[in-house]
């Protein structure tokens, strides 16, 4: 069967079109869609100060994270604020320098099947990542909020979220953050004691729909006094 004509000038255009054209185009619409995000956590007070970091996979072999420039008002961010890094955390597009947090970040975008990565400090999160440290987790259970999570058809899913022990030396807990996904497969995310929510998705649009459902569960244990109970 003979390819039509439009057909056939779609194939060439891609031929012909630098794969460090494609990736502009798509670091582009990653740190638009990224920002918009940042400001709809900001909003919740998910991501207060200078707190959270965000990234969208653009590149997988090799691969290429679009994330966040450090210390940055994630309320204010602007397209121009993120920086495009490789799998060595080197930043090969833009100024300025991402977070020594960008490693759990490479960490979790070589651990699991993912397209973007998302992390907030709430309030909620802060709270249950001390109480429940001893334990290693929280066992999310019973909330129909869970069928939000990629993968989960039913109420009675048991979602662990795990309980890392925070550390400045960001190796080392990458390192940790490495194991965890390889022990726990399956998981939607994690906690950082005293620090926060780290989870993930296919895209963008999944990855937030998984900090919404996470966030408001963790609200509703704090808020109900269940998480004490546990």
């Amino acid at each position: 069967m003979k390819k039509s004509k439009r057909n056939r000038k779609r194939e060439q255009s891609s031929r012909t079109i630098p794969q460090s054209s494609r990736n502009c185009v798509a670091f582009a619409e990653a740190a638009a869609c990224l920002v918009e995000i940042g400001k709809g956590f900001h909003a919740r007070g998910w991501v207060l100060g200078t707190s959270g970091n965000f990234s969208a996979v653009i590149s997988h072999e090799p691969l290429r994270l679009a994330i966040t420039s450090t210390g940055l008002d994630k309320g204010c961010l602007t397209p121009a604020q993120f920086l495009e890094m490789d799998e060595a955390a080197n930043v090969i597009r833009g100024d300025g320098r991402p977070s020594a947090e960008a490693l759990l970040h490479l960490a979790i975008a070589c651990g699991v099947n993912t397209g973007a990565i998302l992390h907030t400090h709430s309030v909620w999160s802060t709270v249950l990542s001390g109480s429940h440290a001893s334990q290693g987790g929280i066992a999310l259970e019973g909330y129909e909020m869970l069928k939000g999570l990629e993968g989960v058809r039913t109420h009675k899913h048991r979602e662990w979220l795990p309980i890392l022990e925070n550390s400045q030396d960001m190796v080392e807990l990458g390192k940790r953050v490495s194991n965890t996904l390889r022990e726990s497969p399956g998981i939607h995310g994690f906690l950082l004691q005293g620090h926060g929510l780290y989870t993930w998705g296919t895209g963008l649009q999944e990855a937030k729909r998984h900090v919404e459902i996470l966030e408001f569960l963790m609200e509703v244990l704090v808020r109900s006094g269940a998480a004490q109970s546990t």
